[in-house]
C-alpha cells in the first residue's frame, strides 16, 4: 500500500538486489537492517554455495534466489531465477553491490575505469533498468584517490540523471569513507561507501549517515571465547599456549590489520603482506598461514608456532564481523579468501538502516539507530566527504595497517 507516493511501514519488507555479492557479508548487514534480498548475484562458486548454504538454512531468508554467474549476462527482468518477482521499474528498494575492487586499490595498478574488472558501468546498467528507490555502492578507500575524481563525479551524474528527463532522479547522500572498527568489528577496515537515493522519497526526510561508536572491540576480547576453544583439548599446554596469547593481545590492545583475500593466481591463504604480518604478531598471531578447523588441528602447525597460533577461518570471519551461524564453504583457502574479501555486515547493517529510515520514515528507525554494537547518533557530521575531510594523519596509519586491499 502507497500513501502520498510512499510505501506505508505496515506493507512488504524492503527488498533489494545484490550483485558481487561474495560471500555474503553485505547482505548479512542489510538483511539485519530489514531488507528481504529477492536475489543475491556471484560469479565465484564456492561464494554462491556459502549463499546457499546459508539461505537454505535460515528461514527468514525464504525465497532469496542465489544467481550464480556473470552480472554482465543477467538480465533482472528474464533471467529464469528473477523473473518470477515480475519486478516492475521502480518495484525494488534497494540496488546494492560491491564491485571488485582491484581497478582501485592502492595494492594494484589502480587502472580505475580503464580496468576491464570495473563493474561500476553494469551497476548503472542495472539501476538504469530497475530505477530502485535506493542505490548503495561500496568499494576501497582508493577509489576516493584525486585520480578518480573525474570517474566519480561521471558515477554520480549518470546515477542522478536517471529519470531525470521524466521529473525523476536520484539525490547523491555522499560517497563517505566509512572505518569498520567504528561499528564494532575488530579491525582497521576503511571502506568507501556511495548512497543515492530516489528524489521522491528525499523530499520530507534527510539522510543521516551513521558515526558508529569510538570504543573499539579488540582481537582480544573478539577472539577470546574461540581461542579457549581451540586450546582447551589440548591441556596444560594449549592452556599456556592460550596464556600467552591472551596476554600478548590483551597487552596490545588493538583492533587487527585489514584482513586481505588474496588472488586465485597465488599460493595459499594468509593474513597479509609483511606489515600487516607483524601487525598480528604483535598481538600474538602467526600471520604465516590460516590454521585447520579444530576437528582438523595439528597442534605444531596450528598452535603450538613461535609467534602464537594461527587463526581459523572462523576467527577470520569474526574479526570481519560476521555471526557465528554464517557457515563457508569450500575448502580451507576457498573459505578464508571469500572472508578476506568481505564488506563487515555491522558495516552494511548501519548504513541500510540509515537507508530505511528514508524509505520508511514511519517506521521506528528513526533518528537514533542500533547497529547491533551500540547505538548510531545519526544527528553527528559524518568522518569524510569524498575522502577530503578525513586527516593526513588518519590516511597515513590506514595504509600502515591495511596494506594492501581488495
Amino acid at each position: 500500500m502507497r500513501v502520498n507516493g510512499r510505501v506505508a511501514p505496515e506493507a512488504e519488507p524492503l527488498t533489494s538486489i545484490e550483485i558481487c555479492a561474495g560471500a555474503g557479508g553485505q547482505a548479512v548487514g542489510l538483511h539485519d537492517a530489514g531488507f528481504r534480498h529477492l536475489a543475491l548475484l556471484e560469479i565465484d562458486k564456492h561464494a554462491c554455495q556459502t549463499l546457499l548454504d546459508n539461505v537454505a538454512q535460515h528461514p527468514d531468508w525464504t525465497g532469496c534466489q542465489v544467481v550464480e554467474g556473470d552480472v554482465v549476462d543477467v538480465d533482472p527482468f528474464k533471467h529464469k531465477q528473477l523473473a518470477g518477482f515480475k519486478l516492475e521499474p521502480g518495484d525494488l528498494d534497494l540496488l546494492a553491490g560491491g564491485v571488485p575492487c582491484p581497478p582501485f586499490s592502492v595494492a594494484g595498478r589502480q587502472l580505475g575505469e580503464h580496468d576491464e574488472r570495473d563493474l561500476f558501468p553494469r551497476m548503472l546498467e542495472l539501476a538504469e533498468q530497475l530505477r530502485p528507490k535506493a542505490i548503495m555502492i561500496e568499494n576501497v578507500r582508493g577509489i576516493l584517490d584525486e585520480k578518480f575524481t573525474p570517474y566519480r563525479e561521471r558515477i554520480i551524474k549518470q546515477i542522478a540523471d536517471i529519470g531525470a528527463s521524466e521529473g525523476g532522479g536520484y539525490e547523491l547522500c555522499g560517497w563517505e569513507l566509512i572505518e569498520a572498527r567504528s561499528y564494532g568489528v575488530p579491525q582497521l577496515r576503511p571502506r568507501a561507501i556511495l548512497v543515492m537515493i530516489d528524489k521522491k522519497y528525499m523530499q520530507d526526510v534527510k539522510f543521516e549517515w551513521p558515526t558508529g561508536d569510538e570504543k573499539i572491540l579488540t582481537v582480544a576480547e573478539a577472539l577470546k571465547e574461540t581461542m579457549w576453544e581451540r586450546c582447551k583439548p589440548h591441556g596444560a599446554e594449549g592452556k599456556a599456549v592460550f596464556d600467552k596469547w591472551l596476554d600478548k593481545a590483551t597487552r596490545r590492545g588493538s583492533e587487527a590489520p585489514t584482513l586481505v583475500g588474496g588472488s586465485k593466481k597465488h599460493g595459499g591463504a594468509d593474513l597479509g603482506p609483511s606489515r600487516a604480518k607483524a601487525a598480528w604478531a604483535a598481538l600474538g598471531v602467526d600471520a604465516m598461514g590460516v590454521a585447520n578447523d579444530p576437528e582438523k588441528c595439528v597442534p605444531s602447525r596450528d598452535l603450538f608456532r613461535d609467534n602464537g597460533p594461527m587463526l581459523t577461518v572462523e576467527q577470520a570471519a569474526i574479526i570481519q564481523g560476521f555471526p557465528r551461524h554464517w557457515k563457508f564453504s569450500g575448502g580451507k583457502t576457498a573459505r578464508y579468501r571469500q572472508v578476506g574479501n568481505a564488506f563487515p555486515p555491522p558495516v552494511a547493517e548501519a548504513v541500510g538502516k540509515a537507508i530505511a529510515a528514508v524509505l520508511r520514515p514511519a517506521s521506528d528507525s528513526g533518528a537514533s539507530q542500533e547497529t547491533g554494537h551500540g547505538p548510531v547518533e545519526a544527528s553527528l557530521v559524518p568522518a569524510a566527504r569524498l575522502g577530503t575531510e578525513i586527516g593526513t594523519t588518519a590516511l597515513d596509519r590506514i595504509d600502515d595497517f591495511e596494506g594492501a586491499s581488495v
